[in-house]
């Protein structure tokens, strides 16, 4: 998976509530009408690749999705990327991960966002355990291993007390120990961003992909692309700034023209 710029932006698409969750409301074609207009949107202003992810499925299963919400998450993640032509990547939340390997595989996508891939958190929904040992070797016995996994360490929305002695750049070289192909840093929730050192720190300290996956935005972006391979951007490309919204294309254009002025000085 290569992109354009040295700092990729890669936009979210809130996939809305799926069959099988309880805000589903039996309109597939509309949910995937959405889809693809927001991957349009993302293609015609310049973004490097697209994840698709189930945010409005809340509340959230902890570790697992229904069969039926696998099923839907593949048809329209399957269709962005027809349709865009980008690198296209899933996440299913909450930590759903067997179930995103399954829809990356039957999708043809890029790669993976998961979450609890090395050591144990509390999430909303409860501790999630480690999973690199289990989804690495599925990964290895569906001969998927273009598709890349990016995993979240110290994620947001989560309590991190029962590892509160292992810092983030030790979880971020345990990830890349464990098989990770790239790690994630966020903030403490969507829409806030990480501190600029801890990104650095883990960049200095892995030789993996580094991304940043919360808050960040066309003011902040500056602080961010001379020290990571990506970011991850959802709520600010949302109307008013609010990751339940649609896409807004005059948001994402102002976003990669900050990214590009941003990169553009740095080199």
């Amino acid at each position: 998976m290569t992109f354009k710029r040295k700092c990729a932006v890669l936009g979210v698409v809130h996939v809305r509530a799926l069959p099988g969750s309880a805000g589903y409301r039996g309109d597939m074609d509309g949910i995937l009408s959405v889809a693809l207009d927001e991957a349009r949107i993302y293609e015609e202003q310049g973004v490097d690749g697209i994840i698709v992810e189930n945010m409005h499925d809340v509340p959230y299963l902890k570790g697992r999705v229904e069969p039926e919400t696998t099923a839907a998450m593949a048809i329209v993640a399957r269709a962005v990327k027809q349709q865009s032509g980008l690198p296209t990547g899933v996440q299913i939340l909450a930590g759903a991960n067997l179930e995103a390997l399954a829809v990356a595989v039957a999708a043809s996508l890029d790669f993976l966002r998961v979450e609890g891939f090395v050591y144990a958190h509390v999430g909303d929904e409860g501790i999630h355990e480690s999973c690199a040992g289990e989804l690495l070797r599925r990964r290895a016995n569906l001969k998927a291993d273009n598709v890349l996994i990016l995993a979240d360490i110290k994620k947001k929305h989560s309590a991190h007390a029962i590892t509160g002695d292992v810092g983030l750049v030790e979880t971020a070289r345990a990830a890349e120990f464990f098989g990770a192909d790239g790690v994630i840093v966020t903030g403490i929730s969507t829409g806030h961003p990480p501190d600029p050192d801890h990104v650095r720190g883990v960049s200095a300290a892995v030789h993996n992909l580094v991304m940043v996956g919360s808050g960040v935005t066309a003011e902040n972006v500056h602080l961010y692309a001379p020290h990571c391979h990506a970011v991850i951007v959802g709520s600010t490309f949302k109307e008013n700034g609010s990751w339940k919204n649609r896409v807004d294309p005059l948001r994402v254009h102002a976003f990669v023209g900050a990214l590009d002025r941003a990169l553009k000085v740095e080199s």
